[in-house]
């Protein structure tokens, strides 16, 4: 008699659970760090992996929906942010998607933790930015724009790391392997 089929409490769901939502963050923060730019595909799928993950581990459809409300509040005010130029648009987009994962029981830590990872982050940047360039550096076209003071705060690496910390909290990684 062949097993019976699992997708809640299966290795695989662990799998997806543990590995994709952390490598797209850590993927999104290294991006914004390198280019400062974060691509569209990326808060995309976060939004598609956090459907399919949240179906298959039978989240109602409400907790869904509610944790889509969270995002889109979230959308508006960094979308209103972007307009002002306090951030950019990728920016804007991953607070969003990252929001539609914590979902309203870790949004308001979600974005404290930010705006905390992301002064330190501002204040060190500053710091390295009074720094004289070693020649190696002059070499590494990333490293020259991160030293640029007329260039922005790869601001992805704090919305990353924010998300990466308030993670193994949220409803889906709980609900995916029993925490």
């Amino acid at each position: 008699m062949m097993p019976r089929f699992q997708i809640h409490g299966s290795a695989m769901l662990d799998a997806l659970t543990i590995v994709i939502f952390p490598a797209l963050m850590t993927y999104a923060a290294f991006s914004d760090l390198f280019t400062m730019t974060i691509s569209n595909w990326i808060s995309i799928l976060l939004v598609a992996v956090f459907v399919a993950l949240a179906l298959l581990l039978g989240l109602p459809a409400a907790t869904i929906g509610w944790h889509f409300v969270a995002g889109l509040i979230v959308l508006a005010i960094t979308f209103t942010f972007f307009a002002f130029g306090w951030i950019g648009g990728g920016d804007a987009k991953l607070a969003a998607t990252t929001a539609v994962w914590m979902g309203f029981d870790h949004v308001a830590e979600y974005g404290l933790g930010s705006a905390v990872i992301g002064g330190v982050l501002t204040l060190l940047l500053l710091k390295f930015r009074r720094l004289p360039m070693p020649e190696w550096a002059k070499a590494r076209g990333w490293l020259m724009r991160l030293h640029d003071p007329e260039t922005g705060v790869p601001y992805g690496i704090a919305l990353g790391v924010a998300g990466l910390i308030l993670y193994p909290e949220t409803q889906i990684f709980i609900a995916a392997l029993g925490v």
